[in-house]
């Protein structure tokens, strides 16, 4: 990282930005062409969760090539300023790596999906058979990932 003194390397740091954000973004290659999708998500023990169609784009990119990039962010608050190049942006994000599967198994669904509902709901749900057969979940499990913050 370019400027250190903007890193984040305490991961419960990191984890709480997890934790914060709203939408991950999730990043593939597909035949050396990037694609990059917002999701909701779920995040534990170094692991994301996403929930998608059965079938699609990602689903088939991940069959190929597992390897996925992502990046969430929280806290964003625009600096104004009088002058044009004197703005800047208040940010704590997280990028990192790792390696998606796709969870087709009921059990292994529910359990993912209660991890999502919990990252935006402290109520807790129930799934029905024909909602889990309507989907898959996309697990990433985490390779690597570094924070940054501009305070």
């Amino acid at each position: 990282m370019r400027k250190k003194e903007k890193e984040i390397t305490d991961i419960a740091r990191i984890e709480a930005i997890l934790q914060k954000a709203d939408v991950c973004r999730l990043a593939f290659s597909d035949d050396n062409r990037p694609y990059l999708v917002p999701m909701c998500f779920g995040y534990e023990n170094r692991t994301l969760y996403f929930h998608s169609a059965t079938e699609g784009r990602k689903l088939d990119i991940i069959r190929k090539n597992p390897v996925v990039c992502f990046e969430v962010e929280s806290g964003n608050e625009m600096m104004r300023s009088d002058e044009a190049c004197s703005w800047s942006l208040k940010y704590s994000s997280v990028i990192g790596t790792g390696k998606a599967d796709i969870l087709d198994d009921p059990e292994d669904k529910r359990k993912a999906l209660d991890v999502i509902m919990a990252h935006y709901s402290e109520k807790s749900f129930g799934y029905s058979d024909q909602a889990l057969s309507r989907m898959v979940i996309i697990r990433v499990r985490i390779d690597s990932m570094t924070g940054k913050a501009s305070e």
